[in-house]
């Protein structure tokens, strides 16, 4: 043992230090995304067309009544604020979720049909059956996981590579749905239903962002419980079998993921590739490694931005927070099927 021991020292001695480090710039990362965050909420209530100073807002937020700006910020910037950085939770941490236990960053819910399946069935609740809040709501969610288990079924189990090629392909089958949909819309829900196809925080009421957190929340906290599983899953499917955790219980993880990209896809419509985005800029500021925490900041600083980039930065055109996204996104896309970047093993 003596001749075993100084050999072994220098070795735990250099993976506690390492530790240390990746620990320290986790720290660090969420810590910087939450001013960050804090920063980009408080810009959208207080700046724009229509200025309200930081002490007024607080007023107003407690109860104070102040003409016009408690009108603007209570019905338009803040609800927009709140929703947005739910649905950049949501969407942030679906993301982080999809791509670490399919281990391809292409596995994201707007990526593999899981956002369109939600829009889809949501549409066809305007257009065909007439329906509106809650209903909407349901049928988003079902939407989603309809098309998730359509795509886990087909895939015949986790391989991530056939799952995303799966999911592209009905992927489009969705967008059809919804093109065909809207050809057969009235004037009346036109409005509705081309906020399912831009991703959009505006007229949303406090009702409706209320019923979001109430049934987000519950899932917040399942997923929070489960989170261990995901160091296990990026180790890959045999690792993760060896070590206990099968299949069902990474299933059931990926189906809290599922029902959280509905839920915000039915208050917002498919706001593009933030589910995406969050997990590799997650990623990138803390090491390599996968943190909810930091994914769900990342989602939530994304949305919020965006959604006051197209409301007040390109002039008098209002763009929904969809479109703006999509901008960003769409290039990352591309960059990561150039250069090959779409699994954990090409790293």
């Amino acid at each position: 043992m003596s001749t075993v021991t100084p050999t072994l020292e220098p070795s735990i001695v250099a993976v506690r230090s390492a530790r240390r480090r990746v620990a320290r710039r986790t720290a660090y990362a969420i810590t910087g995304l939450t001013v960050v965050w804090i920063a980009v909420f408080l810009v959208r209530i207080t700046q724009g067309d229509y200025l309200i100073s930081l002490p007024d807002a607080v007023r107003i937020i407690r109860g104070a009544e102040i003409p016009g700006a408690s009108y603007i910020l209570m019905e338009s910037k803040l609800p927009r604020a709140v929703l947005g950085t739910g649905v950049g939770v949501a969407l942030g941490l679906a993301g982080a979720i999809f791509q670490t236990t399919l281990r391809n960053e292409l596995a994201s819910p707007d990526i593999v049909g899981v956002t369109l399946g939600a829009s889809s069935a949501a549409v066809f609740g305007i257009v065909v059956l007439g329906q509106s809040g809650s209903v909407i709501s349901a049928l988003a969610v079902a939407g989603a996981l309809g098309v998730a288990l359509t795509v886990r079924a087909l895939a015949d189990g986790h391989n991530g590579y056939r799952l995303v090629l799966l999911g592209i392909g009905i992927s489009a089958v969705m967008s059809a749905v919804i093109q065909y949909l809207f050809t057969r819309v009235d004037e009346f829900n036109a409005t509705k239903v081309l906020q399912w196809l831009g991703g959009s925080l505006s007229n949303v009421e406090w009702r409706a962002i209320a019923l979001f957190f109430a049934l987000a929340v519950p899932v917040l906290v399942a997923i929070a419980g489960l989170s261990k599983l995901l160091r296990v899953a990026e180790l890959g499917d045999d690792l993760r079998g060896g070590l206990g955790a099968g299949p069902g219980s990474v299933d059931a993880l990926m189906a809290l993921a599922v029902i959280l990209a509905g839920l915000a896809t039915a208050v917002a419509g498919p706001v593009a590739f933030v589910a995406f985005l969050a997990g590799p800029i997650s990623r990138a500021l803390t090491g390599g490694r996968t943190r909810l925490v930091a994914a769900a900041l990342v989602g939530a600083i994304i949305v919020v931005l965006g959604d006051y980039i197209g409301a007040y930065v390109l002039g008098d055109i209002n763009l929904p927070v969809g479109i703006i996204t999509g901008a960003i996104g769409a290039p990352a896309l591309i960059w990561l099927i150039a250069t090959g970047r779409t699994t954990r093993g090409s790293r």
